[in-house]
């Protein structure tokens, strides 16, 4: 039976789920693990990789920023933490749903692509003619590359780029970021070790040493259980959109994982949620002020965002309406400001939509201090 719950508690919940307050259960890469975490299990022990996984991805088109949602997740963890387990190679960065940039668990990325590249690419057909990339040039990229990085090689994006136009093919304009975007699609190349404050495109076959292969039915179920594990409360379309996936196999994807699954109910809509994190959550309130990334999960990981940003201030999100989520001020589960870091220095600077309270101007200072020692570390 279906449990009513409010907007707040909605909130609530995706504030623990996501692992930003609260100290629920870890879960593990695979679904029996999850489905078998206790709810005493705290997740001070968690490390990088296992709150990359409990997400099961995480955007990451601003670099800087997805290490800090990475970081704010993983109690104690500091920056060098995060690029230790890109270095390791457990966790890696590509486009796996969207055309985002995500940081995914490298033992994932090919089930997970196996069911959503297909779609990507014939939604990209047409740009890839009009930038004038047939086949014919796609295939070359695509040996070209693979030569190239054979043996342990690696390219950052401007070699990348270089390598392309040395052996006739042209990356002018979008030209070179999509054959990225289609090798990545083609499960040849991914983002792995760091480069400065970049990284590196590498081989997944060399760099990737451990994958789990589910099956298609087994991988739509992963894939609803995971989401919802660690983005619930959260509506099947909001699975859809999230992974792109037809409605009907996120329908499908769902009632597979049903029996590890909670319906909960806000204004005649269904919100899942694993009922391992449900009971994790049962107590607990959202008091506390966050300093989220651009582009977190939080805001990004649905398609309907009312209930945690208010609509006259979306555009205020995205300054310009040109793509780029300003990083978050979050009170109570909802998003009352955004913050710009300093010109010098690991310093924050709010900007709240209203007049903050004493509470709130209080609690942004200790985020602050909290993403000072995070990228200090």
């Amino acid at each position: 039976m279906a449990i009513d719950v409010s907007p707040r508690e909605v909130l609530r919940l995706r504030l623990r789920t996501q692992r930003i307050e609260g100290a629920a259960s870890t879960t593990a890469a695979s679904t029996t693990a999850a489905s078998t975490a206790t709810a005493s299990a705290a997740t001070a022990s968690a490390t990088v990789a296992d709150t990359v996984r409990h997400l099961l991805a995480t955007q990451a088109q601003d670099f800087a920023q997805s290490l800090w949602a990475v970081g704010l997740r993983t109690p104690g963890a500091t920056r060098s933490d995060v690029l230790a387990a890109l270095e390791s190679g457990e966790v890696v960065r590509t486009l796996p749903m969207r055309g985002t940039l995500h940081l995914v668990p490298a033992e994932d990325l090919r089930w997970m692509l196996g069911l959503t590249s297909a779609r990507m690419l014939r939604a990209a057909s047409t740009r890839f003619r009009d930038l004038g990339l047939d086949q014919a040039t796609l295939d070359s990229a695509e040996k070209l590359v693979a030569r190239e990085l054979a043996g342990g090689g690696s390219a950052t994006r401007d070699e990348f780029m270089k390598l392309l136009e040395r052996h006739g093919i042209s990356a002018e304009g979008q030209r070179g970021y999509h054959v990225i975007f289609f090798l990545c699609q083609r499960q040849l190349i991914c983002w792995g070790p760091p480069r400065g404050t970049q990284q590196a495109l590498v081989l997944v076959d060399e760099w990737i040493s451990k994958s789990r292969e589910p099956d298609r039915d087994e991988s739509l179920r992963e894939f609803a259980l995971r989401y919802f594990a660690g983005h619930g409360p959260a509506t099947v379309r909001d699975l859809a959109w999230w992974t792109k996936l037809t409605l009907a196999d996120a329908r499908a994807a769902t009632a597979a994982a049903s029996g590890e699954l909670t319906e909960l109910t806000l204004d005649g809509v269904s919100y899942w949620i694993a009922t391992s994190e449900l009971d994790a959550a049962a107590s607990g309130s959202t008091a506390a002020v966050h300093a989220l990334p651009g582009f977190d999960e939080y805001l990004l990981g649905y398609q309907d965002r009312s209930l945690a940003l208010a609509e006259e201030n979306s555009s205020r999100i995205v300054p310009g309406k040109n793509g780029i989520f300003l990083p978050l001020i979050v009170a109570r589960g909802e998003v009352i400001g955004t913050w710009r870091r300093a010109q010098k220095g690991t310093t924050i600077v709010p900007e709240h939509f209203a007049a903050a309270t004493k509470a709130q101007h209080a609690g942004f200072e200790r985020a602050a201090k909290a993403y000072a020692k995070f990228i200090a570390g």
